[in-house]
């Protein structure tokens, strides 16, 4: 049996995951787990609830390696857990040819592909932190507007009526610490 798994990151992205969905129902996925979540959150329920479906012969498949992990390490995790399993990872957008773990040419393939993946990642990563200093540097660069504190007079407000904590994060979409740190100003 094939088991599909289908990720976004974002809920901003339904036409990404409904086409990744589309793409595994194309390759024969008897069921696919989908579910929208950041690739760096470490418990995924749908992924979890993916690898506990698998049986003896089945193959787990996603469209990209991303969809997986952001690592080479995790990435490697992901395909010993699956084979612990008895089944086989199958990776569909590797240069127009499936990738499939159960050849010994595809793990060497998989591998070196998660290691150049994660490269260009930290690559990335390096120069956005130099485009972030330099803009520091001129001035130009102020860093995310602080949510909690724009809304520091509606929590007081919300408090000074006798609402919770925990509530008044809730209704205003903002962590409870950040609720305290309102309140602590005042």
């Amino acid at each position: 049996m094939r088991i599909g798994y289908a990720r976004t990151s974002t809920t901003e992205q339904a036409a990404g995951l409904a086409a990744q969905v589309r793409d595994l129902e194309a390759q024969g996925c008897n069921r696919v787990f989908a579910e929208q979540v950041s690739g760096t959150i470490t418990v995924r329920p749908e992924l979890e609830a993916a690898i506990d479906y698998l049986r003896q012969g089945d193959a787990l498949v996603v469209t990209k390696p991303d969809r997986l992990a952001r690592s080479t390490t995790d990435l490697l995790s992901f395909v010993h857990r699956v084979q612990a399993k008895g089944a086989d990872l199958v990776i569909l957008s590797m240069g127009g040819q499936p990738l499939d773990t159960s050849s010994p040419t595809s793990k060497l393939t998989l591998t070196l592909l998660a290691a150049v993946a994660e490269f260009e990642r930290d690559i990335m990563k390096e120069r956005q932190a130099e485009g972030i200093a330099k803009a520091k540097a001129e001035g130009k660069y102020r860093g995310r507007k602080p949510t909690a504190r724009a809304k520091a007079v509606h929590v007081r407000a919300m408090s000074a009526e006798g609402v919770s904590p925990t509530e008044i994060a809730k209704r205003l979409g903002i962590g409870r610490a950040s609720v305290y740190r309102c309140l602590e100003v005042a």
